[in-house]
């Protein structure tokens, strides 16, 4: 499998050491993989006086986490095992005694065996040195219940709540016991659950973790590439996020006027847009049960490496946890904002334009109308096609985004003349299309309708437009564009429709004999020959469109 790696014997100590050259005040302890901050590494000056110490870690594979909160505010050191392996005992210990002063040290601990076990064991040996030392453990896996016949229930994701408070509280000057009460007020009533699209590999490994079916996911997963305990069909963003608030909600008994936090976190490889999508949907989720959402954060929080997917924690909150929660950190990996709000959906709104004004005008042109109709029609059943088209020598979404303007025509369709109608789609089009497409086809439209409302005949009004196409993009016949379609189709539009559509088509497949030097296939340049010019092709699709509609009249 490809990785962005030089050797997977040293992908932790080399991706630590990249860590503490981006990220400030932190250093490496020694040659081991423990992250610290430097300011408080313990010595006979400083160690009446340094605050209590927080210690967390595990396996690597989950970045941020941890050494992306070892900051003021967070974590005072984070130590580091193999990747989803957990760290030995001795790293731990050196860890506590680099940083733990009279004060103390609490260490948060997820819960999974290796961990317990190895930092337990390190607590132990460090209070034989004469350190007070404190362990928490975090077990926010609402997908296991109690009772069922494992382990216990896993640490995941809502571990890094446990790291904000505590670190709060820490640098606040709370005592060790404090620290500690306040710990495991967090891991008492916290819940995470989580869902996979599709599995992660870890660094060397020839195969993923575990597979999965194009329409299936996993549901309640753990954060070491292991399956879930439920697999399901895919469905949409927001009834995945409501199947975990809502699973999380009835695990910890949270009801109609209840305050909480929400952390959504990516598993590893999910698009930011899609996160902010399932964070959107956990709000409604649990706005429509009734919650209180007193802050939402999103982002890269604690990982399984390339794994897609997702998982939402939730914290049930007073004031008093809210403003730990709401202290400054220095972490970068930390998603809070300083101006910490409940969020809100908030929408303003501007003039429409001129062009908008009134709608279109003139007496009503049914034909006109018809023939729009079914060239937007038809560019929507091409979106997949163009797509397809689109990924040979551009970003594979010319069709999606035709049909972006189609759909906003079709969904409220105009009524006016024909020049109105024009100037209205070509407003749409700016709006919806976007991207290269979006701003051409609407010089294409707007130049058209003036040429219309000024008397102008529709070959006319076409040639009009291209000009306009082609003085705002730049290309010209041959360059490999719509344009190398648009012209030939404008310089027959005296002789009929059918002569307008034949010399768009053969404009069209001419795109594929030459590199193109303007638009999306430019960039590739004689990688992209063989193929004909997704614009181009979409041109003579709505064109077609039009004779057709024309030859019903």
């Amino acid at each position: 499998m490809k990785k962005l790696i030089n050797d997977a014997d040293a992908v932790v100590r080399e991706s630590l050491e990249g860590r503490v050259l981006l990220q400030p005040n932190v250093s490496l302890l020694g040659s081991s993989q423990t992250v610290v901050r430097t300011d408080r590494v313990v010595n006979d000056d400083n160690r009446a006086t340094v605050p209590v110490a927080l210690i967390s870690g595990g396996g690597a594979g989950h970045e941020p986490a941890h050494a992306g909160y070892v900051a003021h505010g967070m974590l005072t050191a984070a130590v580091s095992g193999g990747v989803f392996a957990s760290p030995s005992v001795d790293a731990v210990l050196d860890a506590i005694r680099a940083v733990t002063g009279d004060a103390g040290c609490l260490l948060i601990v997820k819960s999974y065996t290796g961990d317990r076990l190895n930092f337990g064991m390190a607590a132990e040996l460090a209070r034989h040195d004469g350190l007070n030392v404190e362990m928490v453990v975090v077990g926010d896996d609402v997908a296991l219940s109690d009772d069922d016949t494992h382990a216990g229930r896993r640490g995941l994701a809502g571990t890094v709540l446990v790291h904000k408070v505590a670190g709060a509280a820490a640098e606040s000057g709370s005592t060790l016991r404090e620290v500690h009460d306040v710990a495991t007020r967090v891991t008492g009533h916290l819940g995470t659950m989580g869902v996979a699209l599709a599995p992660c590999t870890t660094p060397g490994a020839d195969a993923p973790s575990f597979e999965l079916g194009d329409d299936e996911i996993e549901l309640g997963l753990g954060i070491h590439g292991e399956p879930g305990v439920e697999r399901t069909r895919l469905t949409s963003a927001d009834d995945i996020a409501q199947t975990l608030v809502g699973r999380i909600l009835d695990d910890l008994d949270i009801v109609d006027g209840d305050r909480v936090v929400a952390l959504v976190g990516t598993a590893g490889a999910t698009p930011p847009s899609e996160l902010d999508i399932v964070a959107r949907g956990a709000h409604t989720a649990l706005t429509n049960r009734g919650v209180v959402v007193e802050r939402l954060w999103a982002g890269p929080v604690l990982t399984s490496l390339d794994m897609s997917g997702a998982h939402v924690s939730l914290l049930p909150v007073d004031d008093g946890l809210l403003d730990l929660l709401d202290t400054p950190t220095a972490s970068p990996a930390w998603p809070g904002f300083p101006d910490a709000r409940r969020p809100a959906l908030s929408v303003v709104t501007t003039p429409e334009s001129a062009d908008r004004a009134g709608g279109p005008k003139g007496e009503a042109d049914p034909f006109v109308r018809q023939v729009i109709d079914a060239a937007c029609e038809r560019l929507l059943r091409a979106r997949t096609e163009l797509d397809a088209a689109d990924q040979h020598v551009g970003d594979g979404d010319l069709g999606s985004a035709l049909a972006r303007g189609a759909r906003a025509w079709l969904d409220d369709p105009a009524e006016g003349d024909a020049a109105s109608l024009l100037q209205e789609l070509s407003a749409r089009c700016r709006r919806a299309i976007g991207g290269t497409s979006g701003p051409l086809y609407g010089m294409l439209l707007l130049r058209a309708a003036q040429a219309l409302a000024d008397g102008a005949s529709w070959g006319d009004a076409l040639r009009a437009g291209v000009t306009g196409v082609r003085e705002l993009g730049g290309a010209q016949p041959g360059d490999g564009t719509m344009v190398d379609a648009l012209e030939p189709a404008a310089d027959a539009a005296d002789s009929g429709i059918d002569a307008v559509v034949t010399a768009a088509r053969e404009g069209a497949a001419r795109t594929s004999d030459a590199v193109a030097t303007k638009g999306r296939a430019s960039y590739l340049g004689e990688r992209a020959k063989g193929y004909e010019d997704p614009g181009a092709t979409a041109v003579v699709m709505w064109l077609e469109a039009v004779r057709e509609a024309m030859s019903q009249q």
